[in-house]
């Protein structure tokens, strides 16, 4: 299938992830991680809104009571609709100083979960943690660099994770409760083959689309076996992240980064940062909130 990629908002974002569509607003919603800063797009009218965080902002969910859950360096809060913390739930249980949280979403049962990467790079120093209806917040899992493309299948049998510099997917097996079982590899990366597993979502037949970091590409895989079925080229080298949005979930948007990358890198890929959008045959699911007691 030939694909028509359109560079929606020249948001120019240093690390830009974690788009998440509002089927009530019909608006996107992403973060730059390093500003910090929650951007709202409005596509219909163009509107682009940026609200400053206090400290990096890995990921979010929409809150079904308003306002968002967000995992931030020092821990998992509340924000209101500017991005204001409201409320502290709960610390980074890693070591904040050399870990942040990063790639995360609210599960079908309204459960948030977050990972983290270890900055430093020396070890598997990143931890998956889930935040429960009663705002407990508990580590699922370790032995991870950095924790990346966590998505659900459409039953909810299945939790998807990536690790990135490791260049692997994982699946768990999950119940009802939000509890997994022993992960096993879904496939494996090599950044010169293409580029690395980032931020990932789930389409309505399951299929599972990852943004490949430093491949310049979106690629969509098989949940029996991990193979990759089709593939979006891109106009940047350095996607981070995918989201369905628009009224019939069939537009995929995009965000990416210009991180650490040199004036010469960013003279070869000037739109790095922004936001892209296109079209796919198979709608998403709509991103669920997350319910708290």
């Amino acid at each position: 299938m030939s694909y028509q990629v359109e560079n929606v908002l020249s948001a120019q974002a240093e690390l830009g992830e974690c788009p998440v569509w509002s089927v009530r607003e019909q608006v996107l919603y992403f973060v730059d991680i390093l500003a910090p800063a929650l951007h709202r797009f409005d596509p219909q009218s163009g509107k682009h809104q940026v609200f400053p965080v206090a400290e990096d902002i890995g990921c979010f969910g929409l809150n079904a009571q308003g306002g968002f859950v967000a995992a931030l360096r020092s821990g998992v809060c509340m924000l209101d609709d500017h991005g204001h913390i409201t409320q502290r739930i709960a610390p980074n249980p890693g070591d904040a100083e050399r870990s942040r949280f990063n790639d995360g979403r609210v599960d079908r049962h309204g459960r948030f979960w977050c990972g983290s990467l270890w900055e430093p790079q020396d070890r598997n120093g990143g931890k998956l943690c889930r935040l429960d209806e009663h705002l407990t917040l508990t580590v699922q899992a370790e032995d991870i660099k950095i924790s990346n493309g966590l998505a659900f299948s459409p039953d909810s049998r299945w939790m998807y994770q990536t690790d990135t510099p490791n260049g692997v997917l994982w699946r768990y097996p999950m119940d009802e409760q939000g509890e997994i079982g022993p992960r096993e590899v879904l496939q494996r990366f090599v950044q010169e083959e293409g580029g690395l597993p980032d931020g990932a979502a789930v389409d309505s037949e399951g299929f599972y689309w990852a943004a490949m970091f430093d491949g310049s590409r979106v690629i969509r895989l098989d949940p029996a076996d991990g193979r990759i079925v089709d593939e979006i080229p891109l106009p940047v080298r350095w996607p981070t992240m995918v989201a369905f949005g628009g009224e019939d979930l069939k537009t995929l948007y995009i965000t990416s980064s210009r991180e650490d990358r040199t004036a010469e890198e960013l003279a070869r890929y000037p739109q790095s940062g922004d936001v892209f959008a296109v079209r796919v045959a198979v709608a998403g699911i709509a991103e669920p909130l997350f319910q708290a007691k």
